[in-house]
């Protein structure tokens, strides 16, 4: 098991990057090695900080603006090579189908449900760590 993972957390809002944080922890799951956040505010730095490489999952607020998560993951799975896994938060139960529009891997809605989210993560992260071993 590899001895950290990483976490990129994009939202313009500060509190849904917090909410993000406090649901899933330093562990999401015990057999997952602690998570380390990387956070944006903006789809550039998402950008960037993809380029630079060494992220295991994405986590997109698809309510973000003035760039929403749905179109930054349909452009990330379009331009980033082997994309790590995105984890989509939507507002509405509804917004499930702009997900799947968007490629996003997984989806769950928002405010962050500290039950239903970190173990949408987990799998998430179980997924990518599986294949780079």
């Amino acid at each position: 098991m590899q001895s950290s993972a990483t976490v990129l957390v994009y939202s313009d809002d500060a509190n849904t990057r917090e909410q993000v944080r406090l649901a899933a922890g330093r562990r999401p799951a015990t057999d997952l090695p602690p998570v380390e956040y990387a956070e944006c505010a903006t789809l550039p730095a998402v950008l960037a900080r993809l380029e630079e490489g060494g992220v295991d999952a994405c986590v997109l607020d698809g309510e973000a603006v003035p760039a929403g998560g749905m179109g930054g993951c349909r452009q990330i799975k379009d331009e980033v090579f082997e994309c790590p896994p995105v984890l989509l938060l939507i507002g509405r139960p509804q917004d499930a189908w702009l997900a799947t529009w968007s490629r996003a891997d997984a989806a769950v809605t928002l405010p962050v449900d500290p039950v239903d989210f970190p173990d949408a993560l987990a799998e998430l992260l179980r997924a990518r760590l599986s294949v780079e071993a």
